[in-house]
């Protein structure tokens, strides 16, 4: 009877063995595919993480071209009551703050808002920025500037226009 029972305990330990090793290859095979999406998902977070510091870089040249270069805010932004800039509404459009020096040209009475949605599509946008030319095919009337900028201004142009958000106003 003896041999009998040894030769079930070497039936059973060969069994455990099995099953033991066959967790341990499911186990390592967890592990390399856990490591290889864990490698795969720190790319992507790098990867966005430089895409999203690109744009940040991006708007912060358009808002230097906006507030330093172009000067949008001083037409694009309502006034206050002693005449300032309403930070408070930034690029919110509002009155043209002066009158052309000769009376009867097709000069606008309001200037739109282009701060958070600017008015046109992006492409319009670009279009606008770096030839001069409005939604209609057809020259900015004055006041406003025939910009001429590059595509990368104008796109950090846009980029910056694009994240402001109402009611945040600027910081100068």
């Amino acid at each position: 009877m003896q041999p009998h029972i040894v030769f079930e305990g070497w039936r059973v330990t060969f069994a455990l063995r099995r099953l033991i090793a066959g967790v341990s290859i499911a186990a390592f095979l967890l592990l390399l595919t856990t490591a290889s999406n864990f490698a795969s998902a720190q790319e992507k977070k790098q990867a966005a993480m430089a895409t999203n510091n690109a744009g940040k870089a991006t708007a912060a040249r358009g808002r230097y071209i906006v507030t330093e270069v172009a000067k949008c805010g001083n037409c694009h932004t309502p006034r206050t009551q002693d005449g300032g800039l309403d930070y408070n509404r930034w690029l919110a459009g509002g009155p043209v703050p002066y009158l052309p020096a000769q009376p009867g040209q097709d000069w606008p009475l309001l200037c739109p808002r282009i701060g958070g949605l600017p008015p046109a599509s992006d492409a319009q946008m670009i279009t606008l920025l770096t030839t001069g030319i409005w939604t209609s095919g057809k020259p900015l009337r004055s006041p406003m500037p025939e910009f001429h900028m590059t595509r990368a201004d104008a796109e950090a142009v846009l980029a910056y226009l694009k994240s402001i958000t109402s009611g945040r106003g600027a910081t100068q």
